[in-house]
């Protein structure tokens, strides 16, 4: 696999400015959701290293299950057609319920996953995520906590993979598509 700085356009977000809104963000949640119990929702895989950062900052008492689902096939581009790869194991009927994401751009998986989450009856139904790309959005979706709007480039890092790889790196990065070559 390349190495990500061969393909490196710019380190949009470094670390240290991520794990600071991180604890900015738990502490908003933490302020809402206060005497009440909160259950978490990450849909995998991207959202899996910000829910566990976020996470270790509630000061609220908080449950855990996740979710997958699959919008992009074999794209860089979400195809709007939304699959459950993944369900809940738990049942989220009357709980408040945050559903943690990475990344919203056109709207549709969220749009999707609110709606199949909401047929189950949950108290309370808010979206957290790290990355909000309005200038890709296609369908309205409320977002009530995140972390960064950010342009319309492509991202990796913290979570967000490139082909798989690179979810590990501690920072939120931009790629130049002309350097990568993920064969090698």
């Amino acid at each position: 696999m390349q190495d990500y700085r061969q393909f490196l356009d710019e380190i949009l977000i470094p670390e240290e400015v991520l794990q600071a809104r991180v604890v900015e963000l738990a502490e908003q949640i933490s302020a809402d959701y206060q005497g009440k119990d909160l259950h978490l929702i990450c849909i995998l895989r991207g959202g899996v290293v910000f829910l566990t950062d976020l996470m270790r900052h509630l000061t609220v008492p908080n449950t855990l299950d996740f979710m997958a689902v699959s919008s992009y096939g074999f794209t860089r581009q979400s195809t709007g057609q939304v699959r459950i790869t993944l369900d809940l194991k738990d049942d989220i009927h009357n709980r408040n319920v945050l559903l943690v994401e990475d990344i919203v751009d056109s709207g549709y998986t969220i749009a999707s996953v609110l709606e199949f989450l909401n047929t189950r009856h949950p108290n309370s139904l808010r979206v957290c995520t790290m990355l909000d790309k309005p200038e890709r959005r296609e369908v309205d979706v409320p977002i009530h906590y995140f972390g960064f709007r950010i342009p319309n480039k492509f991202v990796f890092g913290y979570g967000l993979d490139m082909d798989g790889y690179y979810r590990n790196l501690p920072f939120i990065a931009t790629v130049d598509l002309n350097r990568y070559h993920p064969e090698g």
